[in-house]
């Protein structure tokens, strides 16, 4: 399967079955126990995100892309927090969902401003680009050229997370452990943190903070990377 054919599978996934799976999952209603799992992960990732960014205590002065955005779990609490947030996905009923949930956890639709973009087509200078969790959607070669693109965009920082190709996670892909079940529904690539940092650093980039957010099922390095 080629790079062109997995974007066309993402589009496609979460404008159909995907959307109402995963809306329920970045949701607080009622999930299934590996759902519930996932939830609790990715908001891990999200609250380490906005803790680094508070921590640096400039928010309302700089412009941030959130690259995939999905349905806003964390364009919303930035713009609540003063940031300008540009907000993207490859999904217009994501970026719909999105734009319904800012409205009326903020009270206004001018922050964020959301658009349906696949990340090749973003363009502007923001002084943080924010990409989370969408590169297992990925193979490598296109998520280097993702990575560079992103990176172009960035004034002062990159903020990536993506699952970690480690002995165990390739262990646990294989017999099928990742994604169980009716959760697992594209391809999930693991990408080797170490090549993540190679091309950031071929960018200009230096990897400034990190983390790692594991849970039963989901697992996700963050890296945050500042311009040389």
């Amino acid at each position: 399967m080629n790079a062109t054919d997995d974007k066309t599978i993402v589009k496609n996934y979460f404008n159909s079955t995907g959307f109402d799976r995963w809306r329920r999952i970045y949701g607080d209603g009622e999930v299934n126990k590996v759902q519930l799992d996932i939830r609790n992960g990715h908001q891990q990732t999200v609250d380490t995100v906005l803790s680094w960014l508070k921590a640096d205590r400039n928010l309302a002065e700089i412009s941030i892309c959130d690259a995939g955005c999905g349905v806003g779990s964390l364009s919303i609490p930035l713009a609540a927090d003063n940031a300008k947030v540009y907000a993207s996905d490859i999904s217009d009923k994501m970026v719909q969902e999105a734009k319904d949930r800012a409205l009326e956890t903020l009270g206004q639709a001018e922050n964020p401003t959301f658009a349906v973009q696949d990340l090749e087509a973003l363009s502007g200078s923001y002084h943080t680009v924010i990409c989370l969790d969408v590169l297992i959607h990925y193979p490598q070669e296109k998520a280097d050229e993702m990575i560079s693109h992103l990176s172009s965009l960035a004034q002062s920082r990159v903020i990536l997370s993506f699952a970690p190709k480690t002995f165990a996670l390739s262990i646990l892909k294989k017999i099928g452990s990742f994604f169980p079940g009716p959760s697992k529904a594209t391809r999930a690539y693991l990408h080797r943190e170490a090549d993540v940092v190679k091309i950031l650093e071929k960018n200009g980039f230096s990897v400034e903070r990190q983390s790692m957010t594991r849970t039963r099922f989901y697992f996700s390095r963050i890296l945050e990377a500042t311009r040389k």
